[in-house]
């Protein structure tokens, strides 16, 4: 089983933004820290969702349990809906990236227990100029 921890960071509303993604399990230890384009925060949770469900599908198309600290990103997956607009196409590139899996979990955990990816995502804002 592959585990996936994400984090998206932005700061401001719009602002700068970064992704962090952990990637552990089965061998594997994989840390990546990427600024994206400027956007809000909930944007930027979907982006790491996405880039994290790519990197993953390079590992496994077997169990993959992604742990998230945002509710909204968690809650649209789970209901496979999303109320906002801006949302729905990030929604909808995540739902077509989780059928390359034949077992998909995700759960919404603390930031505390987030440590890994917020560290990353906030270094990729960091590094931008």
């Amino acid at each position: 089983m592959i585990e996936l921890y994400t984090d998206g960071a932005s700061a401001g509303n719009p602002g700068k933004s970064g992704i962090g993604i952990y990637i552990t399990g089965e061998g594997h230890s994989i840390k990546l820290s990427e600024p994206i384009a400027p956007c809000d925060n909930h944007t930027a949770e979907f982006v790491a969702l996405i880039r994290g469900l790519e990197e993953a599908s390079k590992l496994t198309t077997g169990i993959l349990s992604v742990r998230s600290d945002s509710q909204l990103v968690v809650q649209a997956v789970d209901k496979e809906f999303v109320k906002n607009p801006l949302y729905k196409p990030y929604l909808k590139k995540a739902l077509e990236l989780i059928l390359n899996f034949e077992y998909f979990f995700i759960k919404w955990i603390s930031d505390d227990t987030n440590r890994a990816a917020d560290a990353l995502a906030r270094q990729a804002i960091r590094n931008q100029k």
